[in-house]
């Protein structure tokens, strides 16, 4: 009867996306044009861009546990993650635009300095912003609450990629001149505004103390409904089952992130050097758009089958689409664009299984003081992975 009483609100939780919206959103654009710029003014040197553009998930795996903490242990009038999400999002957004200025004025030292102050603003807010929506949301919905969050983060990539799409001021060839390089600022500035509006809704409609005095009493009861052996402790203390749990899911976590990363980066030169087709981005569309409609249902699933059972479904579907990928690849196939796509679609959908579970499991560990600790944890095994 308890567990019946417990109802996600829906509308909170989509708002409280929005910090996931202008993260991704920011990435996108950020992942697009920094090589772009840096391999104008390096004059292509391919292994510094490498180097250059790995340092988000370096930063990451010191900044977010740090942030993460700090923020567990921040008591204001404005909450515990409001603080780090305002202003880290607005040093973000008014960064953002300097740096294609600087590559306007020719200047790597600007655009490299500014790309780092970016990262580390973006690293400031990145992991208070994910924390606050299990902050506010009893454990036995973070699943599905993860689902809204994730489906709300993917607009935001979408977002960025029509602005990369709609923008007139395409990057030309290496060797020719760029007619006006201070056009670039344009799609920069568009991503801070829609950055600011996400904020200000968020200002306006999430207080963060008022929202958690509400929850209280539906907390409690979603502690008492936890699947750890500590929610039953009154000092929370993780029991030694608990500790295995938590290593073998972060293990599981580093090594699903590694095996993903390693196809999604080296898809595209697979599709240019074996298959001959530029146009093999459409498959990475296919796995985005397919993991973006499957977010919200797959949510409600969860909720009937189980975090750990979704997982073991995601990765079901993802080892049955990339093993049909390679068989495709040592055959006759592996020219087939169509093939791939379809076989794309199914791991998107599996990736949206492992991805809206994977993240409540870990913060189902942590009591109210030690969500961002936890959050941490997640990121710093993903990132590394990544790495």
């Amino acid at each position: 009867m308890e567990e019946k009483k417990l109802k996600l609100n829906y509308k909170r939780t989509f708002i409280i996306g929005l910090t996931f919206f202008t993260i991704l959103m920011l990435w996108q654009m950020y992942n697009y044009y920094c090589p772009l710029f840096l391999a104008r003014l390096l004059k292509n040197t391919n292994y510094l861009i490498g180097i250059i553009m790995a340092m988000d998930n370096v930063l990451a795996l010191f900044l977010l546990p740090l942030f993460g903490n700090l923020s567990d242990k921040t008591h204001s009038k404005y909450g515990r993650r409001m603080p780090f999400i305002v202003v880290g999002t607005i040093l973000s957004m008014i960064l953002f635009p300097l740096i294609p200025l600087f590559f306007a004025k020719n200047s790597l030292v600007g655009v490299i300095a500014t790309m780092g102050l970016v990262l580390i603003f973006m690293q400031m807010f990145r992991n208070p912003a994910v924390s606050l929506m299990p902050d506010v949301t009893p454990k036995p919905l973070r699943a599905t609450a993860n689902g809204i969050i994730n489906f709300v983060g993917y607009i935001g990539a979408i977002f960025a990629g029509a602005i990369q799409m709609i923008s007139l001021f395409k990057m030309p060839n290496i060797e020719t001149e760029i007619p006006n390089p201070y056009l670039f600022i344009i799609p920069f500035a568009f991503t801070s505004i829609l950055m600011l509006v996400s904020l200000i809704i968020l200002i306006v409609k999430i207080k963060e103390n008022k929202v958690l005095e509400e929850m209280k009493l539906d907390m409690e009861v979603g502690e008492q409904l936890a699947e750890t052996e500590a929610a039953s402790k009154p000092d929370h203390k993780l029991t030694k089952q608990d500790k295995t749990n938590l290593v073998s899911l972060i293990a599981s976590i580093f090594l699903w992130y590694m095996g993903f990363n390693a196809v999604e980066t080296f898809w595209s030169t697979y599709g240019i050097e074996v298959m001959n087709k530029g146009s093999v981005s459409i498959a990475t569309v296919a796995l985005t758009v397919a993991s973006l409609i499957t977010f919200i249902p797959a949510g409600k699933l969860v909720s009937k089958i189980g975090r750990k059972w979704s997982i073991i479904l995601g990765l079901g579907l993802m080892i049955i689409s990339l093993g049909g990928c390679f068989i495709c690849s040592q055959i006759s196939l592996k020219t087939n664009l169509v093939i791939y796509i379809l076989l794309f679609v199914i791991s998107g959908v599996g990736w949206a299984f492992i991805n809206i579970s994977s993240y409540p499991m870990v913060v189902e560990m942590s009591d109210k003081n030690s969500v961002g600790k936890y959050t941490g944890l997640y990121y710093t095994s993903s990132m590394l992975a990544q790495s």
